[in-house]
């Protein structure tokens, strides 16, 4: 009979490599446990793995999207307030200037209700959200707005229309003769070009016509911004300087009854124009929010795909930490002991 020597050391490699064996499982257990999902997709699913790979790009992307979509809400949701701080403004000078019209109202009042308006829509159209401003087109990092200070381009350029008109200035007494008709031929030649032609970007705005053109959905784009050359912008802004101006000049009562008579037009068509920007962004936003529901009920689906084809059972995975971890406490314990085994103790 031939017996077969056994060693200790054999034995105690063989439990080694097994217990490093058992902790590369567990941790492999433990991260399904954690995830949800299986540690090696690559392993689990084989040539199911390019399906998987597929669903989270996809995934990832409509997430963006949607994250986007969120960015773009808020802008939107700024802009509509804007909007409507603006809108009530020109009301409010609407009031002052019908007022004036009827002969109940006073030239200072009417003024300063001009400069209210003009220090509104300075600061509105200047509003920026997040590092960008809101009204300056797809010059999202340029200040739309200069302002009629003294000093200004736009009031050099105002300054300079009324003299080449009239040959003189706004303070000179000659001022006080003008005449209705003459006042509103100067308004229509002159001061029209300089807010609504091609003055208004030379003097007053730095924002582009190009508005802003998100995609809020992977086949959908749609203009996600107001820029501040849109009309009802540049009538109030018109009619207001105007006013700010020229009350506080020479000019006699004949040219003011002009000036408040064009006032009144524009402000008018300027809520009109201001109202549909606000219907045209309301429109928008809720594009965006149909767009974001379309896109998480998609990615809904992805995400459950994806579960369905990596996912885990939690009370499997769980039992089958418990089973590692009891294993790997045995080996612990046979190492230990085996570790003890000598012949020297044995004889002793």
């Amino acid at each position: 009979m031939k017996t077969s020597a056994v060693s200790s050391l054999a034995i105690s490699q063989a439990l080694r490599y097994s217990t490093m064996r058992s902790q590369g499982d567990l941790v492999k257990a433990l991260k399904e446990l954690d995830t949800g999902k299986v540690a090696d997709a690559g392993l689990a699913l084989g040539a199911r793995t390019a399906q998987t790979i597929t669903f989270a790009r996809d995934l990832e992307r409509l997430s963006g999207i949607v994250d986007s979509n969120g960015l773009v809400s808020s802008r939107l949701s700024s802009t509509q307030a804007a909007l409507g701080q603006i809108a009530g403004a020109a009301q409010t000078f609407l009031t002052a200037l019908t007022a004036s019209a009827s002969g109940d109202g006073v030239s200072a009042v009417t003024k300063d209700s001009a400069d209210t308006v003009l220090g509104t829509l300075n600061s509105i159209l200047n509003t920026s959200l997040n590092g960008e401003y809101l009204f300056a087109g797809i010059n999202t990092d340029v200040k739309p707005m200069d302002g009629f200070a003294a000093g200004s381009p736009a009031k050099t350029a105002f300054d300079a229309a009324f003299l080449t008109h009239f040959g003189f200035a706004q303070t000179a007494p000659a001022a006080a003769n003008i005449t209705s008709a003459q006042m509103d031929t100067f308004l229509t030649a002159a001061v029209e070009p300089q807010f609504l032609g091609s003055g208004w970007q030379a003097n007053w705005s730095n924002a582009t016509d190009q508005k802003i053109v998100s995609r809020i959905a992977l086949n959908e784009t749609t203009e996600t911004s107001v820029s501040a050359n849109s009309d009802g912008m540049r009538k109030l802004a018109m009619a207001a300087a105007t006013i700010s101006d020229l009350f506080s000049s020479n000019v006699g009562v004949a040219g003011k009854e002009a000036i408040i008579a064009r006032a009144v037009e524009l402000v008018g068509e300027a809520i009109g124009d201001i109202a549909v920007l606000q219907s045209q962004t309301g429109i928008v936003e809720k594009r965006v929010t149909d767009a974001s529901d379309r896109i998480k009920m998609q990615a809904d689906l992805f995400e459950r795909a994806i579960i369905d084809m990596e996912g885990v059972d939690p009370y499997e995975a769980a039992n089958r930490v418990e089973d590692l971890r009891s294993h790997l406490e045995t080996s612990y314990a046979l190492t230990a002991r085996i570790q003890q085994l000598s012949l020297l103790r044995f004889m002793s």
